[in-house]
């Protein structure tokens, strides 16, 4: 790694220790069950959450956010676990809601694992990209995180950039930053679509299906309840009296050693982008015609 790349490594690693407003890396610090609170299982540091065929389970965080980073690290089921769907997303509330979503697909034994990502904005998702993983999610830990600013939403998988949605108001489209975001995670059951389109159902002789976390970390700007949505974007944007990690001028765009990640991800390992979906989309969503890393 060259010296600019550590010094700005560094520099990112500080800027989260020292300007953190909420940050953690206890479960029951940031978040509670959410449903189906007898399919959480406590192992020391480790949650881990459950599937059979009478339910899944989910939690959510107490506090709502916006701006920053949320992270989790997470071992995805093991073996057959084809039809199974585990999530880690954030989202905001109400039928214009903004969401960005992880979701990892289950699958048959020796099949790879796949994450789809999407983005909704004011309500509208349809922004599917899909990726096979380089490694085996199933073995160990691996730390899957958002990045959000006004700038940019950036997925990253153990610091590796995989997809970006970049800000393009000045092209008249929409943008998530005004709404407060609840950080979320989930198991349940999707087998009328998760593996190979539907085909693959769930097989409930391997259940119970479960999903291991730990190190759970959000470094983002805590919005209480009571305060507008548009108030919490200016308490939570940086001006002449305070600054936040998030708006600092090197996180506007990914940098070129993150961007050549990028591409390597979209080259060796992205097996569906909804950009290029002539089917679905005879018209190429504007987003996709001026995205530079979609």
């Amino acid at each position: 790694m060259s010296s600019k790349m550590c010094w700005f490594f560094s520099f990112f690693v500080c800027l989260m220790l020292s300007v953190s407003l909420s940050t953690s890396s206890k479960f029951d610090e940031l978040f509670q069950p959410s449903w189906a609170f007898d399919h959480f299982l406590h192992d020391g540091d480790l949650l881990k959450l459950k599937l059979d065929n009478s339910s899944g389970a989910g939690f959510v965080s107490k506090s709502k956010y916006m701006f920053g980073r949320v992270s989790i690290q997470l071992k995805l089921v093991e073996g057959d676990s084809a039809g199974t769907v585990t999530a880690f997303y954030m989202s905001s509330e109400g039928p214009n809601h903004n969401e960005f979503d992880f979701e990892f697909l289950g699958n048959t034994t020796g099949e790879p694992y796949s994450v789809q990502t999407n983005v909704y904005v004011n309500g509208i998702g349809n922004r599917e990209q899909r990726l096979n993983l380089w490694f085996d999610p199933t073995k160990d830990f691996h730390s899957y995180s958002i990045f959000w600013n006004q700038r940019q939403v950036v997925f990253l998988v153990d610091e590796t950039p995989i997809r970006v949605h970049t800000n393009m108001e000045h092209r008249g489209i929409p943008y998530p930053k005004d709404q407060p975001m609840g950080v979320y995670s989930s198991i349940w059951n999707a087998d009328d679509w998760a593996t190979q389109g539907g085909r693959v159902k769930t097989d409930w002789s391997h259940a119970p299906f479960i999903a291991t976390y730990k190190s759970f970390e959000i470094n983002a700007c805590e919005c209480p309840i009571s305060v507008a949505a548009m108030d919490n974007t200016k308490r939570c944007s940086s001006n002449e009296d305070k600054k936040y990690w998030w708006d600092e001028p090197n996180l506007s765009v990914l940098n070129l050693h993150q961007s050549h990640q990028l591409m390597w991800v979209r080259n060796h390992h992205m097996v569906y982008d909804y950009c290029s979906d002539g089917s679905r989309f005879p018209i190429t969503p504007l987003e996709c015609v001026h995205h530079h890393h979609s």
